[in-house]
């Protein structure tokens, strides 16, 4: 008899992209993302960071300040690294498990790469008109987006 305490499929991919986000660097805020076929399979993963080649050392991590002294002109968003980072052709069909709500700019990369559903989990600037124009242009395009239900199941690793 197969065991019933196995995880499911959104725990999994939403726990992917959790697990992810800790690799960001940022001293604020660690956004995790995965991107999954139409038949389960992860295609990618991203966290927010800067490019490859810009140093975590020499770029700025402040959220307040002049453009060119805050983080926000220089980091890439998780989804867009997600979307960046495939390499396998098409994301047509796609999920996007991720777990800040995507930006205007993040949704704009969405749509475009072909991703058709988001599972996100937390959308703390779901007021912000970066979310407000996401959810507009997720709903004219036909991408279906929905809050994780979070299950409270925990889950301790030893790394």
């Amino acid at each position: 008899m197969k065991r019933k305490d196995y995880i499911s499929w959104d725990e999994y991919f939403m726990g992917v992209s959790l697990l992810s986000g800790m690799r960001s660097k940022d001293p604020n805020t660690q956004v995790g993302a995965c991107i999954v076929s139409e038949d389960n399979k992860i295609l990618s993963m991203g966290y927010n960071g800067f490019p490859l080649g810009c140093s975590d050392e020499d770029f700025p991590w402040e959220r307040e300040g002049e453009m060119l002294d805050a983080k926000y002109a220089y980091v890439t968003h998780s989804e867009l690294n997600a979307i960046l980072n495939y390499r396998g052709g098409s994301l047509q069909g796609a999920k996007l498990y991720v777990s800040l709500f995507p930006c205007n700019e993040c949704a704009k990369a969405i749509i475009q790469s072909g991703i058709r559903t988001v599972i996100y989990d937390d959308d703390k600037y779901a007021d912000s008109p970066a979310s407000i124009a996401s959810r507009k242009m997720f709903d004219a395009a036909g991408v279906v987006y929905r809050r994780y239900k979070r299950t409270g199941r925990r889950i301790e690793m030893e790394l």
